[in-house]
């Protein structure tokens, strides 16, 4: 499948990613190696196969929710890189 350089821009800015010049035509070899693997699928005989529907019909293993012991805050924290006030310090994300 022909996979051209705008297509490979258009999914990196897409994906939040930024290419260098010298990554994008291997990046494009890539993906249109993936896109002809994938367009390659349509050609296996799947008529006589039945779609896989939850498990062949049987019920989800369920356990009953029924309150438990857990662990205490101190115990939580334990092992934790980095606390604050009783609370784990992460990165911001926005």
């Amino acid at each position: 499948m022909e996979v051209t350089r705008e297509d490979v821009l258009r999914c990196a800015a897409l994906a939040h990613l930024s290419l260098r010049e010298e990554e994008i035509e291997p990046m494009r070899l890539a993906m249109a190696k993936m896109l002809t693997h994938a367009t390659s699928l349509d050609e296996l005989p799947l008529d006589e196969v039945e779609p896989l529907l939850l498990g062949h019909g049987r019920p989800l293993p369920r356990r009953e929710d029924e309150p438990r012991e857990s662990f205490t805050q101190a115990e939580a924290l334990a092992n934790a890189p980095e606390q604050d006030r009783g609370y784990f310090v992460v990165p911001k994300v926005l």
